[in-house]
């Protein structure tokens, strides 16, 4: 499933331009009451469409949110732990890439990153990267650095600290990038990992989902948000392999056309 559904996508959209249904509906020649219905999830594809443009969001999308989901991620080198929230699931991903094993995230608690690692029978990663702050990707950094493993991210201090712009040569066409993906929590960090000849790889956080973007305190860090997410895919190949925060891993060819926000 997808981490939002089509409802979280439009209230998102309210709350990041800081705009009432009443106005949106207004901008979109729609009745205010169906514009609310289609908020708590009564789907619409043509109150979609006319609603789109007013909230800056991609039409065909946004019209055919209810139907997508991204084809299933087939990679022997990419393991999804998928972990649990508080009721919901989050994601950390085990990679292994060159001659290293490489942990993003760690999940709410002390021990259930470490006990997925073991369910799975996977050697434990040699680094761990955090994207950011928030207590559902870093709580189980104290168990992993109790195992002497190294932990980097955008709030550590040197030596430990990893932010946008830092890059690792792995050799042998390995290389490992951190891009500016702050918004959704600053500082937040996506790693982008390439290998010669093969896909690239961008490990996003919450800055994007499948379908969708994290949540945001205000309208300015949504600005920030969208802006730093274009300007860090734009590059991008379509076959860019995405790993979120939450929910399933992506590909960039299939948000490009079905992702709203983008």
């Amino acid at each position: 499933m997808l981490e939002d559904d089509f409802s979280w996508v439009i209230r998102k959209a309210f709350k990041g331009l800081a705009i009432a249904p009443g106005e949106a509906a207004l901008r979109a020649g729609l009745p205010e009451n169906e514009v609310l219905a289609f908020s708590r999830g009564k789907f619409s594809a043509d109150t979609a469409r006319r609603l789109a443009p007013v909230l800056g969001l991609n039409p065909d999308a946004l019209a055919n949110h209810n139907l997508y989901l991204p084809k299933p991620l087939a990679s022997p080198n990419i393991h999804r732990l998928d972990l649990p929230f508080n009721g919901e699931r989050v994601n950390a991903w085990l990679v292994d890439f060159g001659p290293l094993r490489f942990l993003f995230d760690t999940g709410n608690d002390a021990h259930s990153c470490l006990d997925a690692i073991s369910a799975l029978d996977a050697d434990l990663p040699n680094f761990v990267f955090i994207t950011h702050g928030h207590r559902d990707h870093v709580g189980g950094i104290p168990s992993l650095e109790a195992l002497d493993i190294a932990v980097l991210g955008p709030e550590m201090t040197s030596p430990k600290k990893f932010s946008a712009r830092e890059a690792w040569d792995l050799g042998d066409g390995f290389t490992l990038q951190g891009i500016d993906l702050s918004g959704h929590y600053v500082p937040s960090v996506g790693i982008l990992l390439r290998e010669a000849g093969h896909p690239p790889l961008l490990v996003t956080g919450d800055a994007l989902f499948a379908g969708s973007i994290g949540g945001f305190e205000t309208p300015e860090l949504y600005q920030l948000a969208l802006r730093n997410l274009r300007a860090a895919l734009a590059p991008l190949p379509d076959e860019t392999i995405l790993l979120p925060g939450h929910g399933p891993a992506t590909t960039l060819g299939e948000e490009r056309v079905s992702n709203p926000f983008l």
